[in-house]
């Protein structure tokens, strides 16, 4: 069982930037892939970054491309999501997501679609005005 917690998100003129945290519980977070998703208002739920377990291999959708950063610390069980450049269309519930399926365990992989995740944090709002 995992246990996900976002924090970071809110209100921001577009240009600006936010960094979004998600907190897990559990031992062996260290041991699995995760991944951010957001969801706009009448918008199915997309793909935005993931991460494998070391933080080697990293995943964008070309939306965010080059503007976002996802990064993890194993050490403090935390997965982050540096938004840079935000533009209104970034506007949308964030959601950070688990990977507990064992095959993935310490992979080079890291899933980018929603049902190869387990586990979902409540979600955090990230505004940007225009």
């Amino acid at each position: 069982q995992v246990h996900l917690v976002e924090s970071g998100g809110g209100l921001v003129q577009a240009g600006g930037s936010l960094r979004l945290s998600c907190a897990a519980s559990g031992r062996t977070f260290s041991s699995y892939a995760m991944g951010w998703f957001r969801q706009a208002p009448g918008k199915e739920r997309e793909f935005v970054a993931a991460i494998n377990w070391s933080g080697d291999s990293t995943y964008y959708a070309d939306s965010v491309k080059g503007r976002f950063t996802i990064s993890r610390d194993n050490a403090k069980n935390t997965v982050y999501l540096q938004m840079n450049s935000l533009k209104p269309e970034d506007t949308a519930v964030y959601y950070c997501a688990a990977d507990q399926a064992p095959w993935n365990y310490y992979s080079n992989y890291a899933a980018t679609t929603l049902n190869e995740y387990d586990y979902w944090g409540q979600g955090t709002q990230v505004t940007v005005s225009s």
